[in-house]
C-alpha cells in the first residue's frame, strides 16, 4: 500500500524533514504519490509548504507546528530543480559573525533562473549567477568566499581572518585553498592567510 510506504519514508526522515513528490516516485506513480500526499495533508500528518513542497512538521508544545528554516526550504527547492545553491553575501557574513545585518528577504544565488518562491509568509529570492561566483556552493568554502565578497578587499582585517579561520575544519580549509583558483585575484592571498590560521 503506497500510503504506508510513503508514511514510513516520511516518518523515517524524522520531524522537520522537507520533501517533494519527486523524492517519492520510487514508491508509486506521480498520480498516486500526489493523491497520497494530498490525503496526508488533509489528515494533518504532513503540511504543504508551497506548490510541490511538503514537510513532516516539528511540533512545539507551546507553538504547535514549527516553520522550517528558510535555508532548508531553499536547499530542497534547489535540489528538486537540480540547481546548485549558495547563500547571499550578507547572509554568509552574518553566519560568520562579521555582520549583524540580516537580509529582510532571504536571497540565494543559483545556476537556475532568477525567481521568487513564497513559502507561508516568507518570500525567498533566487538569483542567477555565474559559475565562478558559485564556487564552493553547498560547502563551507562557498560561504567563506561570499563573506569575503561582503567585506570587500579593503574590509579584510585580522578579525575577519581569525573569524573565518575559526569556522573551518582542516578538510574545509583544504577545499578553500583548492577552490581559490576560481575566485577574484584579491581573494587568493586572503585565503592563504586564512589557511595559515586554521
Amino acid at each position: 500500500m503506497i500510503t504506508s510506504k510513503i508514511l514510513q519514508r516520511v516518518k523515517g526522515k524524522g520531524r522537520g524533514a522537507i520533501f517533494a513528490p519527486s523524492d517519492l516516485l520510487d514508491l508509486g506513480s506521480r498520480a498516486s504519490v500526489d493523491q497520497t500526499l494530498s490525503r496526508l495533508t488533509d489528515q494533518g500528518v504532513i503540511r504543504r509548504l508551497t506548490r510541490g513542497l511538503y514537510d513532516y512538521p516539528k511540533i512545539s508544545a507551546r507553538f504547535g507546528m514549527v516553520q522550517p528554516s528558510v535555508y532548508d526550504v531553499a536547499r530542497v527547492i534547489a535540489r528538486k530543480d537540480h540547481y546548485v545553491l549558495l547563500m547571499s553575501q550578507a547572509a554568509a557574513a552574518n553566519q560568520f559573525g562579521l555582520s549583524t545585518q540580516v537580509p529582510s528577504k532571504p536571497t540565494y544565488i543559483t545556476d537556475g533562473p532568477t525567481r521568487t518562491r513564497t513559502v507561508g509568509r516568507q518570500v525567498i529570492q533566487f538569483r542567477n549567477a555565474s559559475r565562478k561566483t558559485l564556487t564552493g556552493a553547498g560547502q563551507t568554502s562557498g560561504a567563506v568566499f561570499q563573506a569575503l565578497r561582503f567585506v570587500g578587499k579593503d574590509g579584510v582585517t585580522d578579525r575577519v581572518i581569525n573569524k573565518l579561520a575559526a569556522a573551518l575544519s582542516d578538510k574545509d580549509c583544504d577545499l578553500l585553498v583548492k577552490q581559490s583558483r576560481d575566485v577574484p585575484a584579491w581573494m587568493k592571498p586572503v585565503v592563504q592567510q586564512i589557511a595559515a590560521h586554521v
